[in-house]
């Protein structure tokens, strides 16, 4: 017996168990293979995330948090501009095309990001470490 990950071509995934890879070919050619959801015949086997074997490194046993906020905030400095408190007049103005998309950072008060959501603008919020000689 042999189980695949299958997908419908709407996207659909799900599960076959067949009693080898010759049954599901031969299944999948009479249209034997149904998409449970949406009964779509055009199914294909899709990689199985239980079946792929993982990189031979030991998993850390811990995960270094604070590093990894030092990099997540390098990176923001570096690619996105910094808008300062202008952050919602900003992100509006990129919204409706009056200045050209970019990555975008400042600070925003919880009034302006009620406006920014009713207004459909995409935005989130990322907390700022501490400076690096700050006791806090």
């Amino acid at each position: 017996m042999i189980v695949y990950d299958l997908q419908c071509a709407a996207g659909h995934q799900f599960e076959g168990w067949f009693d080898d890879g010759d049954a599901y070919e031969a299944q999948r050619e009479k249209g034997l293979i149904t998409c449970p959801v949406c009964n779509d015949v055009n199914v294909t086997k899709i990689p199985s995330t239980f079946a792929i074997k993982g990189a031979s490194s030991p998993v850390p046993s811990e995960v270094d948090m604070e590093a990894i906020g030092r990099s997540v905030n390098a990176y923001i400095e570096k690619t996105f501009d910094d808008v300062g408190c202008d952050f919602a007049k900003e992100a509006l103005k990129i919204h409706y095309g009056v200045s050209d998309r970019k990555n975008i950072r400042g600070t925003s008060t919880r009034e302006e990001e009620k406006l920014l959501e009713k207004e459909g603008v995409p935005f989130f919020k990322v907390p700022l470490p501490p400076p690096p000689d700050s006791d806090a």
